[in-house]
């Protein structure tokens, strides 16, 4: 593996293409646990939505994306005037903090490495509510209160990225609540809320309509596996949709990505089956890695889990180099603010390739 490969480690799980490079190899070849990405893969009603709109890319895409927005807003019971569309989540992640410039963030560590970026893109400084293992990464909400008075928005991941820790809507109410009267913004980031069937019971939805401070980011390529395309959305206060609107470029949605979105957010064939065999694998997975002698993994709630290899005695980078070289990627967590050198992650797959995982983590550390 090449200096390329090594870099990456830095960035983001998912790069495929940098492991291909090094090595040489397809990128069609590669087992990848490092993105958190439905294992089903692209429904089928995705694919000829896609091929179906094709022949359309002579025109420009709907700036409106009023079809997309109409589906977004039947499936999750939203006003189309609280949607801004995005090429991405992320998108609308630096939109936001571009429009609104935030001098202070705080931001619960580890967490998505996003919401530090972007905040410092913006210019604003950032704090951390760092979460301890000791407490299995558990969100203290009545210590982020505390913290409010001198923060100008607040970043919440639910579920959490890396750690999977999820709050109920109530608990994060008080959060949004206490915040509003301290004239901060919070953003509750649910880009992985699709992947819990009774989802209802988490969601910040239901409270759009009473605080003006709340915006929600939504991504929808990690439940319908199409993050090459990149699509999401941002909810929030129509006035803010508004500014948010006017200030992302007015074609952020490309035309296929639209279509794909329609389509996706009509496959409850798809979602019910995603449903079921990510909750199933998820727990088997679990189980499997807290056998293997040295794993410490922490309970998932949807389709990555955290792991602590401390006890292996190898280190997060070694571990993932070693994988890498057998064509199989996990993530190296060590750049997470508040995570040491010796904590990894791993996505939910299918049956026969979680099997594979679990043989050469245990083979790599033996």
């Amino acid at each position: 593996m090449n200096a390329e490969w090594q870099m990456t480690n830095s960035g983001h799980g998912g790069n495929v293409h940098a492991w291909a490079r090094a090595g040489g190899g397809s990128v069609d070849s590669v087992l990848d646990f490092s993105a958190n990405i439905n294992p089903l893969g692209l429904a089928d009603s995705v694919q000829q939505a896609i091929s179906q709109a094709i022949n359309q890319v002579i025109h420009y895409p709907d700036a409106e994306a009023v079809l997309l927005k109409a589906a977004i807003s039947s499936y999750y019971n939203v006003g189309v005037e609280a949607i801004t569309a995005g090429n991405g989540a992320v998108e609308l992640l630096y939109v936001l903090t571009h429009t609104l410039r935030p001098k202070r963030v705080l931001i619960p560590a580890p967490s998505f490495s996003e919401y530090q970026r972007a905040a410092k893109a913006a210019g604003a400084e950032v704090e951390y509510a760092y979460l301890s293992p000791a407490n299995n990464f558990a969100v203290d909400i009545d210590a982020i209160c505390d913290r409010l008075h001198h923060v100008d928005m607040v970043f919440i991941g639910n579920p959490n990225n890396p750690t999977g820790t999820l709050l109920p809507r109530g608990t994060l109410e008080r959060l949004v609540s206490a915040a509003g009267q301290a004239g901060v913004l919070v953003v509750v980031d649910e880009s992985f809320i699709d992947f819990i069937s009774d989802g209802q019971a988490y969601t910040c939805r239901p409270l759009l309509k009473q605080y003006d401070n709340l915006v929600i980011l939504h991504s929808l390529t990690k439940f319908y596996a199409i993050p090459g395309l990149r699509l999401g959305f941002a909810l929030s206060h129509p006035q803010l949709a508004s500014r948010l609107h006017a200030a992302k470029d007015p074609w952020n949605v490309n035309l296929i990505a639209q279509a794909a979105g329609v389509a996706a957010l009509s496959d409850k064939c798809y979602q019910e089956t995603s449903w079921r065999v990510v909750e199933c694998e998820k727990r088997i997975l679990y189980t499997g890695l807290q056998a293997l002698a040295g794993f410490k993994p922490f309970l998932p709630s949807v389709n990555y889990i955290l792991i602590d290899i401390t006890a292996t005695g190898q280190t997060a980078a070694k571990l993932r180099q070693t994988l890498a070289e057998q064509g199989i990627l996990i993530r190296d967590c060590s750049n997470y603010p508040g995570l040491s050198p010796y904590y990894i992650r791993v996505a939910v797959k299918l049956h026969e390739q979680n099997k594979m995982l679990l043989k050469r983590l245990e083979q790599a550390v033996r």
